[in-house]
């Protein structure tokens, strides 16, 4: 039986006919959602479904009660899809939706609580502070830059608490670029971490479960040539070089992966994400941050990773969805 004719019998067992996309949102992320939903949607039309591609306003969820599609593929990045918000109201109106529960996202999204958890499981993560813009403002800027400085000394990762896309990240390789990195981060979020850098190879895991528990995808090890994966190395073509899979050695790749899975599960996720890892020269797996909706559009990780592995892209988006019904149904 071809990947597609037993995607279609999956789908028929579990009653699917109509998928609702999400796509596109208020984020700064909202270019790359709709990329992202665009490439969704025809995936699953291809596998035969009825498809609609909506982008959410304040008409959605009356929409959603009176159509109650089978199933919603949320394709929102940023806030507006990941920070379990959406995914609890779809909860709330009793609606099948591919990816994790909104609990689940909340912890994921706020990445000093992934950090957190995922050590907690035994998993390696860089040491990090945690500011809020009020504390940085009322204990005095020069104060808290000097007591990160002697904490933290540079080389170190200034990032937003919660975001994507790596926006407002900025690598701070000397001390007098600390102030401006702090600034830009506040600029997408009113909490900010400072961690220490990790040198090594960077890689995505991709993690999926289809019905038989999570698997990693291979690692996409990512060699931007700016020398920072940013948002333009990101979403440009040209800007960035793919390794799939990565360029370990085959004891590297699996301790990469074990990681990988152990942090989609000590979050409690379900159905994907993405786990970003940096290996460094004693081949130790550093876990960086992980993402519960990641991009699907004609540059991301995770359908390089998909093909990689020899998956059809619209079978395994065809078979979240029947997984997301089935779930539901549990």
């Amino acid at each position: 039986m071809s990947d597609s004719t037993a995607s279609l019998a999956s789908l028929a067992s579990e009653g699917i006919r109509s998928v609702t996309v999400l796509a596109g949102g208020i984020s700064h992320e909202r270019d790359v959602s709709l990329r992202s939903g665009r490439r969704v949607a025809d995936s699953l039309a291809a596998h035969g479904l009825a498809v609609e591609l909506r982008d959410p306003d304040a008409s959605l969820l009356g929409h959603l009660r009176s159509t109650r599609p089978d199933v919603v593929w949320p394709a929102l990045h940023g806030a507006s899809g990941e920070d379990g918000a959406l995914r609890g109201l779809l909860e709330a109106i009793d609606i099948p939706f591919v990816g994790s529960r909104s609990t689940a996202a909340r912890l994921a999204w706020d990445k000093p609580t992934a950090k957190a958890l995922v050590a907690r499981a035994g998993i390696k993560t860089p040491r990090s502070i945690t500011l809020s813009h009020d504390a940085f403002r009322e204990l005095g800027a020069a104060s808290v830059l000097e007591a990160i400085a002697d904490e933290h000394p540079v080389p170190v990762v200034v990032k937003p608490a919660r975001g994507g896309s790596a926006q407002g990240v900025t690598v701070v390789d000397t001390a007098a670029g600390l102030p401006r990195a702090m600034v830009d981060a506040y600029t997408y979020c009113e909490d900010v971490i400072v961690e220490q850098k990790i040198v090594g190879t960077e890689i995505a895991v991709g993690v999926i479960d289809t019905g038989d528990g999570p698997v990693a995808l291979p690692a996409v090890e990512i060699v931007p040539r700016s020398g920072f994966y940013g948002f333009e190395a990101r979403y440009n073509a040209g800007e960035t070089r793919f390794f799939t899979p990565a360029r370990l050695s085959g004891s590297l790749a699996d301790e990469a992966a074990a990681a990988a899975v152990a942090a989609h599960e000590a979050l409690g996720l379900r159905h994907l994400s993405r786990v970003d890892i940096i290996v460094d020269a004693a081949g130790t797996a550093w876990f960086l941050e992980v993402n519960v909706l990641p991009g699907l559009t004609e540059t991301s990780l995770v359908p390089q990773a998909l093909e990689a592995a020899g998956y059809d892209l619209g079978w395994v988006y065809a078979e979240l969805a029947s997984k997301a019904v089935a779930d539901h149904r549990a």
